[in-house]
C-alpha cells in the first residue's frame, strides 16, 4: 500500500510506523515519503483500534533531511517566493496533521536526523533518541542558503528559548546524544536496540498527550518580546556576530533571525506561516541555489569519485611514501596514516624525517586534548609513519608522492631515484603546485603512471585534492588516485596539464590583483577590506604574505626561464620584484612583506607601504575594488574552461571554493559568472580592460555565451549543454 513505509499495529493499539526509502542508502524527505506520511496519518487517526503510533526507521540512520537535489530542481526551474511558500506549507501541514492527530506521537529516532529528519522528530510529542556518537542531530539548512521550513524554527524556539534556538539555528550545528538531551530537544537517550520498546511504553502510558505550544497558556522560555531586555539583547548581539561572521551576502541567517522574532509573538499556526514566508523568499533567491548546487549536490558527485575512468577495479594503494617531511609532506603522512595507510616519510636526512613526525604528534596530541580521539588511536595513528633516509623503503609502496622544494632539478632527482626503489606498477604523484606534471613526468621511466596530486596548506584541514593528468597519465592511474585521494576522505577534482593547473592559476590572479591595485594607489586597508567583504577569506596581500613573495616570484622566474619569448610578465611583477629582491621583505616567514608581524600583537600591514606606494588623492568605491578582485579570478576560471585545463563547470566551481576561498555564496567562479549574466558580465569585462589592462578580456567562449544567453550551469527549463 505504501512504497516508503510499513505499518505494524500490535494487539496493544501501538501502530510502529517504519520508515524505508527504498532507493536511497540513507531516507530522505521525498515527495513519495511525504505523500504515504501524510496518508498513513489520516488512517491511523480514522482507526479507532489504534492508540498511539511511533515512527522509526528501517536503516541504520533515522532522516537525513530533504532531498537536496529536489529542492535545486525547483530553484533552477526559476521557483519565485509564493513556489517557496507553498512547498514550505506541504510539509508544515503534513507534519501538523501528524502533531495534531489526536494520539500519542512518540519518535524512535535510531540515528541521524538532519534538517527535515528532526523537524518531523519535533513533531512528534516524545523523541528517544539512540545512545550512538553517530545519531547526531540539528537543522544545518543555513549551511544551504535557507532556513528549517517544515516547523523547525518555531519548535525549537518554543522547546528551548530564543538565545539558544538562534544560536543552534544560525550556527547550523549537529549535536550528540548527550548534547541534544542537554539542550532539550529529546527527551530521553537509551541504546538502539531498545529505543521503540520505549517509545511504545510511553504512548500507551500518556494517551492524551500533545504539543506544549497547543496547551493554553504556553509561553516561550524567556520570552519573545522586544520589549524584554533580554529578548533586544539577544536579536541585537546575533545580528551583530552574525554580520561579523559571514557579512552581508548569507541571507540566512538574518532571516532565521526574523522568523524566531515574528514567530516567537505570534499564534503557532500563524508562526509557521510566517517561516514559509521566508522559507519561500531564500528558496527564491541565488545564494541558496548558489550553494546546494555546488557544495552539496557537485561537491557529493564529486566525491562518489564521479570522474573516475568506468571499468577499472578498485585499488588500495598499500603502503605509500612521501618525499619531503615539510609542511607538506609531513601533513600529508599525517591524513595517510590517519586513513589508516602505512607510510614511509624521506628526508635528506633523519633529523628531518623525524620533524615531520613530530608535526603529526604535535597534531594528535591536540586531538587528544580536546577529545577528538583517545590515546590509544592517536598512537595507532604515529605508529604508521616511518621516518627514513633509505629510498630502498619504498619497494613496497604502491603510491609515492613528492612534496619536496618547488624547484623542477630538485624533484627530478628525487623521482629518479623513488622510481628506481619502486615496485613497476606502483603510481608517482608530484605534489607540485605550478610545474607542469609533463615536464616533471620526463624525469621518470614510467610516465604513464605519473600523476599531479595537489594538497593545499594547511593539509589536515584543506577538503581539496587537485588531480593533474599529464599527457601520458593513463586511466589506471587516474582511477588508482582517486580512489586514494577517496580514502582520505578528501574531495578530488581532475585536470589537465597546464603552467598553475587551475586552482593556482586561478588563485594567482587574486593576489596580483591586489598587488596591481597597490602599485596603482589604491590604500592598502580597502584593497585588504574589499576582498574579505566579498567573501574571500582573506585580503590578498595578506594571503601573499602567507604563500610568500619570493615563491610568487620564484614561480614568475621559473614560467619566463621555460617560456622564452612567449613569456609575459604580470603587471605585478614590479610589485613582487621591488619587495623581493631590494626591500628583502619576502613573505610572514621571513618576518614580514606587506604585513608586519610583531611577537607581542596581531599583524599590521607595512607603514612603509605609504612610502613605497603613495595613496592616491582619489580612492575608488569598495564595490569597484570587489569587482575587479572577483571579475579578475572569474575571467581566468573562464579562460582555464575554455582552454580544457578544468572541463566541467561543476569540478571550476567546487575547486574554487574548496581550494582558494572563492566566495561560497556566488556558488564558485563560473557559478558567479551565471549568477551576474554572463552578458553582463562579459560588457563587465569588456569595460574593465579598457580602464585597467587585457588580462579582464573575456576569451571567445565567453563571448559566444553571452551572445546566445548560454550560462555554465543551464537550467533545467534551457535544455541546453554546459
Amino acid at each position: 500500500m505504501y512504497t516508503t513505509l510499513k505499518t505494524e499495529t500490535s494487539a496493544d493499539g501501538v501502530a510502529v510506523v517504519t520508515i524505508n526509502v527504498a532507493d536511497r542508502p540513507m531516507n530522505v524527505l521525498t515527495p513519495a515519503l511525504l505523500a504515504d506520511l501524510d496518508a498513513v496519518t489520516a488512517a491511523l487517526k480514522a482507526d479507532a483500534a489504534v492508540r498511539g503510533i511511533v515512527i522509526t526507521s528501517a536503516k541504520s540512520s533515522f532522516i537525513a533531511g530533504a532531498d537536496l537535489k529536489e529542492l535545486l530542481g525547483h530553484m533552477e526551474r526559476g521557483a519565485s517566493v509564493r513556489d517557496g511558500f507553498g512547498f514550505s506549507q506541504h510539509l508544515t501541514q503534513i507534519f501538523r496533521r501528524l502533531e495534531t492527530c489526536g494520539k500519542p506521537v512518540a519518535a524512535a529516532i535510531n540515528g541521524l536526523a538532519l534538517g527535515g529528519g528532526l523537524e518531523l522528530a519535533l513533531a512528534c510529542h516524545r523523541r528517544f533518541l539512540a545512545d550512538d556518537r553517530k545519531a547526531v542531530i540539528g537543522l544545518p539548512e543555513v549551511k544551504v542558503g535557507l532556513l528549517p521550513g517544515a516547523g523547525g524554527t518555531q519548535r525549537v524556539l518554543r522547546l528551548i528559548g530564543l538565545a539558544a534556538a538562534a544560536k543552534l539555528i544560525t550556527d547550523g550545528a549537529q549535536l550528540g546524544p548527550a548534547e541534544a538531551l542537554k539542550a532539550g530537544l529529546v527527551h530521553e537517550i537509551a541504546p538502539a536496540g531498545e529505543l521503540v520498546a520505549r517509545a511504545r511504553a510511553w504512548v500507551l502510558a500518556n494517551p492524551t498527550a500533545a504539543a506544549p505550544w497547543d496547551a493554553k497558556g504556553f509561553r516561550i522560555p524567556g520570552g519573545a518580546s522586544l520589549t524584554m531586555p533580554a529578548v533586544n539583547q539577544t536579536l541585537s548581539v546575533a545580528t551583530a556576530l552574525i554580520t561579523k561572521a559571514v557579512g552581508r551576502r548569507y541571507p540566512a541567517p538574518g532571516a532565521i533571525l526574523s522568523t524566531l522574532y515574528e514567530g516567537g509573538n505570534l499564534p503557532f499556526d500563524l508562526a509557521l506561516r510566517v517561516e514559509s514566508k521566508y522559507f519561500g523568499q531564500l528558496l527564491a533567491g541565488a545564494v541558496a541555489r548558489n550553494l546546494t548546487r555546488t557544495l552539496f549536490v557537485h561537491k557529493g558527485e564529486l566525491d562518489k569519485l564521479a570522474r573516475r575512468p568506468a571499468g577499472i577495479p578498485r585499488s588500495e594503494t598499500g603502503p605509500i611514501g612521501v618525499l619531503g617531511a615539510g609542511m607538506m609532506g609531513a601533513g600529508i603522512a599525517h591524513i595517510a596514516a590517519q586513513a589508516g595507510i602505512e607510510v614511509v616519510l624521506i628526508d635528506a636526512t633523519r633529523e628531518q624525517a623525524e620533524r615531520g613526525k613530530a608535526h603529526a604528534a604535535r597534531a594528535l596530541e591536540r586531538d587528544v586534548e580536546k577529545g577528538r580521539r583517545d590515546a590509544a588511536s592517536a598512537a595507532a595513528v604515529l605508529a604508521r609513519i616511518h621516518p627514513t633516509t633509505d629510498y630502498a623503503e619504498l619497494r613496497a609502496c604502491g603510491l609515492v608522492i613528492e612534496a619536496v622544494f618547488e624547484d623542477r632539478a630538485v624533484k627530478a632527482e628525487v623521482t629518479a631515484r623513488a622510481v628506481a626503489a619502486m615496485p613497476k606498477g606502483a603510481i608517482f604523484a608530484s605534489n607540485t603546485s605550478t610545474l607542469p606534471i609533463t615536464g616533471l613526468a620526463a624525469a621518470s621511466p614510467r610516465p604513464k603512471q605519473f600523476i599531479g596530486l595537489h594538497f593545499f596548506s594547511p593539509v589536515e584541514r584543506m577538503p581539496l585534492v587537485e588531480v593533474i593528468l599529464g599527457k601520458k597519465t593513463d586511466e589506471a592511474t587516474l582511477a588508482a588516485a582517486l580512489d586514494f585521494v577517496a580514502r582520505l576522505k578528501k574531495t578530488p577534482i581532475v585536470v589537465n596539464d597546464s603552467r598553475g593547473f587551475y586552482t593556482t592559476r586561478v588563485f594567482g590572479a587574486y593576489c596580483q590583483e591586489g598587488q596591481i591595485l597597490l602599485a596603482e594607489g589604491v590604500a592598502p586597508a580597502l584593497i585588504e577590506n574589499a576582498g574579505r567583504l566579498a567573501g574571500m577569506p582573506v585580503g590578498p596581500l595578506a594571503v601573499t604574505d602567507e604563500v610568500s613573495l619570493e615563491l610568487q616570484y620564484r614561480v614568475a622566474r621559473q614560467a619566463a626561464i621555460d617560456l622564452g619569448a612567449r613569456y609575459e610578465p604580470s603587471p605585478a611583477m614590479p610589485v613582487l620584484t621591488r619587495f623581493v629582491e631590494d626591500l628583502k621583505r619576502l613573505g610572514r616567514k621571513s618576518g614580514g612583506g606587506f604585513y608586519d608581524y610583531p611577537a607581542d600583537g596581531p599583524k599590521q600591514l607595512w607603514p612603509g607601504l605609504a612610502t613605497e606606494y603613495p595613496p592616491a588623492a582619489v580612492q575608488p568605491s569598495l564595490e569597484e575594488v570587489q569587482r575587479r578582485l572577483l571579475y579578475a579570478q572569474a575571467v581566468d576560471a573562464a579562460r582555464c574552461f575554455e582552454e580544457g585545463v578544468v572541463t566541467t563547470p561543476a569540478e571550476a566551481d567546487v575547486g574554487s571554493i574548496l581550494g582558494i576561498g572563492f566566495p561560497a555564496w556566488t556558488g564558485g567562479a563560473l557559478s558567479y559568472i551565471d549568477t551576474i549574466g554572463v552578458a553582463h558580465f562579459v560588457a563587465g569585462c569588456n569595460e574593465l580592460a579598457r580602464r585597467h589592462g587585457k588580462r579582464f578580456r573575456p576569451g571567445r567562449d565567453l563571448k559566444a555565451r553571452a551572445t546566445a544567453n548560454r550560462p555554465f550551469h543551464p537550467s533545467p527549463r534551457d535544455g541546453q549543454a554546459a
